[in-house]
């Protein structure tokens, strides 16, 4: 191994805890979707619109969550370790006072804004209805975010493999139960699947605190003392945070524009979309897992003074990225009714589906180089430049999504083709400020 580039062991070592902690997350929501996909099409949509508007602003503590990551990142490359308490405590109170904010907002205007942009009086109901329930566990959620981001950012990650199957099977058994009202619960539908959320981020967040205490050295990491609030470092984090924080709301509020716009078409079309999402989120987990791991990576090479090896480890990421979405890809195009059948038995459903599966397909590809990259930009702490990436992404991505969809009425299938648009922006841009920009002078 080149001093200062991990080896590809390492990288697996770093990165695999955390896939399996997405992988668990997902399966929550594969689980949600096929449930939702028995009791009906209106609520499988409905989930879909309710559950992009909670994560759009649940990003933004997601993007706070990241900022504090590269901060302990860095400081644990500088084998500054007494700081990394402090980050963490001070985010901790971040997190709270954003969680409450986020709560009022959703509480009170969430119902009102899905009002404006949902035209199915039967979507709106049921995503009223998901929402009131689902917004109780913001704060719980919240501190997930705060333990992620120290786990991540010592390397430490496989807390985050062991929370997150607690969490997958606290919310499958809640969910049976409070869906269809199975052993006495009752049956709640979809506001059943927001409860089971719900319980799933309380246990979740009761794991962290219970395995922090018994695998981390808290006197070396001083942590858990929360002294009083000291405005510096909120402010040094947020430096660095509000960009992503910034970045990630507008990407999944786009993706939650893409949805409404997708409403347009009809409830089918919703339906549709909902279970390629699905499907898509589970399929890029190896990626998504691996670019948390980039993040990290990169951070702590430059706290260790190896700003040379940066694009070797990017480059390093990449090819396992790759490598790991290519099954996936050949499972596709093998068996896309049989992926299709978890959600729904309806098989006029399936017949819709199986042309926008394919499309993404392709897109997979894509994405397994532009998030890897991409996720290097923001490890730099650039990350007022990775915001400017994302926008000009998302402009091109939504034009292209408005023209095809509004303008030329197409078929669903061919709407999903803006993945393509906004892959290839993300990867070129990214790997263009790494090669050209002035990330290398960047100090935090």
């Amino acid at each position: 191994m080149n001093q200062g580039v991990p080896s590809y062991t390492k990288i697996w070592q770093v990165s695999y805890p955390i896939i399996l902690s997405l992988l668990a997350q997902n399966i929550i929501n594969v689980i949600d979707t096929a449930f939702l996909g028995r009791v009906g099409e209106v609520e499988l949509g409905a989930s879909a619109i309710a559950g992009l508007f909670y994560i759009a602003v649940f990003m933004l503590g997601f993007g706070f969550s990241n900022g504090t990551q590269i901060m302990i990142a860095r400081r644990n490359g500088e084998q500054k370790f007494k700081q990394i308490g402090s980050i963490f405590d001070q985010s901790a109170y971040f997190f709270l006072l954003l969680g409450f904010l986020i709560f009022v907002f959703i509480y009170f205007f969430g119902a009102p804004i899905l009002k404006q942009i949902v035209s199915s009086d039967n979507v709106f109901i049921a995503s009223k209805a998901y929402l009131k329930v689902r917004v109780w566990g913001i704060f719980f959620a919240f501190g997930n975010l705060a333990f992620r981001a120290l786990f991540v950012g010592v390397t430490k990650t496989k807390a985050l493999g062991y929370s997150a199957l607690i969490m997958a099977v606290t919310n499958i058994i809640f969910d049976y139960l409070l869906i269809f009202g199975h052993y006495g619960f009752p049956q709640m539908g979809i506001a059943g699947a927001a409860l089971a959320s719900v319980f799933a981020e309380i246990v979740s967040f009761a794991f962290f605190i219970f395995y922090a205490r018994i695998e981390l050295d808290l006197n070396r990491y001083k942590l858990f003392l929360f002294p009083k609030i000291d405005l510096k470092i909120i402010k040094n984090t947020l430096s660095i945070s509000t960009y992503i924080m910034i970045q990630y709301f507008l990407s999944v509020a786009t993706w939650f524009s893409f949805f409404a716009i997708i409403e347009q078409m009809g409830e089918r079309s919703l339906a549709v979309s909902n279970i390629v999402r699905s499907i898509y989120m589970v399929l890029v987990i190896p990626i998504m897992g691996l670019s948390t791991a980039t993040t990290s990576l990169v951070s702590n090479a430059i706290g260790e003074g190896f700003t040379d090896k940066v694009l070797t480890i990017i480059n390093r990421i990449v090819k396992i990225s790759l490598l790991s979405i290519v099954p996936f890809v050949v499972l596709i195009w093998i068996m896309p009714e049989t992926l299709i059948r978890v959600y729904t038995n309806n098989s006029e459903l399936i017949a819709a589906t199986i042309p926008s599966l394919y499309v993404i397909s392709g897109a997979i590809l894509i994405f397994a180089i532009a998030f890897i990259v991409f996720s290097g930009v923001s490890g730099t702490a650039n990350t007022k430049t990775a915001l400017g990436i994302e926008v000009l992404t998302l402009v091109f991505y939504l034009a292209f999504l408005y023209w095809v969809v509004i303008l030329r009425n197409v078929d669903v299938a061919v709407a999903w083709t803006s993945e393509y648009i906004y892959m290839s922006g993300l990867s070129l841009l990214s790997y263009w400020y790494l090669l050209k920009g002035n990330w290398r002078l960047k100090k935090i």
